[in-house]
């Protein structure tokens, strides 16, 4: 079985097994050439070999535990007929929903058409990794794809996607509806494909109230990992509400899912100690950290390491890798994660 199912079903691993969020990416030189050959950002996701050929890349380069499939959270709503592009140093834009009529203008019936691509690359992907690497499968969970179908855009706090969700809280239901049904059908379809976990990532649940974080977070990913766990039950799900604070203990406790991804603001002690043994925690090193390098990244990987060692864990980041990270800084918290730990 591979380290990082091993962990997701509870095994306490010494050295805990390791991935990297966005450890495909523009930090690597080799992942700008065929981005560079691509042209755009949505034509990478889109050709299955060229995706399978950067989500290896960091595979070869740094022998990590699970391979994550190259991809973007907003393939969901493009698929389900909104207009999406992406524009350099800008980040993603979509056509915004703005009323009911647009809600009801979402089709999920030709999105695993429009989504054929995404499910050949990660049969691409399994084919091609040695069996005891993971690969993992992911989509964008539905507060977070809702905030970006409604602002149309990123934004600091989503205030346009919460008066919204206060004002015509049937309407915003219905959106969480129709994302959740998609998303299913979409993480089914890359399980199917070869996906042996699979990831949810509510980027934006930070912004949310604490009632708020509870229908439209919490209770949206169990339905979710519910749904998922009741058709694939040996495929482990990993959630991720970025931001959630305070609200990681009831997540953990009400989700259901087999992982738990802390961000960055999470003290590693405190999670250690109060937060149940399952589900396995994955995290959560500062991106900054490894930008910085050296000894503060030994220090750091040490903390985080010490803090889960009697628990069931996975070792990652509490966020992306940042651009401008050095690749052998990376290299670097492998080789230190890997060295025996007193």
């Amino acid at each position: 079985m591979q380290r990082l199912v091993r962990a997701l079903k509870g095994e306490v691993l010494d050295p805990p097994p390791v991935w990297l969020m966005r450890q495909a990416g523009r930090y690597l030189p080799e992942y700008r050439a065929v981005r560079a050959q691509a042209g755009g950002f949505l034509d990478l996701c889109y050709d299955p070999p060229l995706a399978t050929e950067v989500t290896l890349q960091p595979i070869r380069r740094y022998g990590f535990d699970a391979a994550i499939l190259f991809s973007d959270i907003l393939v969901i709503p493009h698929a389900l007929g909104r207009h999406l592009r992406f524009v350099e140093n800008e980040g993603p834009k979509l056509e915004p929903l703005e009323g009911a009529a647009d809600v009801a203008r979402l089709d999920p019936e030709p999105m695993h058409a429009r989504l054929a691509p995404v499910y050949e690359a990660v049969e691409r992907i399994r084919g091609e990794l040695d069996p005891d690497v993971a690969l993992i499968g992911f989509a964008g969970a539905p507060w977070t794809l809702g905030c970006y179908m409604v602002e149309g855009q990123g934004s600091k706090d989503f205030a346009g996607t919460r008066l919204w969700a206060a004002r015509d809280p049937e309407l915003f239901g219905r959106l969480i509806r129709t994302l959740e049904t998609s998303i299913v059908a979409y993480l089914e379809r890359q399980i199917e494909a070869g996906a042996d976990v699979v990831m949810l990532f509510d980027s934006w649940a930070g912004v949310l109230p604490a009632d708020g974080f509870v229908r439209w977070c919490q209770e949206p990913l169990a339905r979710i990992t519910r749904a998922l766990g009741a058709r694939h039950p040996n495929v482990p799900v990993i959630v991720f509400p970025r931001g959630a604070g305070l609200n990681y203990a009831d997540a953990a406790r009400a989700i259901g899912s087999a992982g738990l991804a802390l961000d960055t603001t999470v003290p590693v002690d405190w999670a250690a100690q109060t937060l149940p043994e399952r589900p396995t925690l994955q995290g959560n090193l500062d991106p900054v950290a490894l930008v910085a390098g050296g000894v503060a990244l030994d220090a750091a990987v040490d903390r985080i390491r010490s803090a889960f060692r009697d628990r069931p864990h996975i070792f990652n980041l509490g966020h992306g890798v940042l651009q401008q990270t050095d690749p052998d800084n990376v290299a670097r918290l492998v080789r230190r994660l890997r060295e025996p730990h007193a």
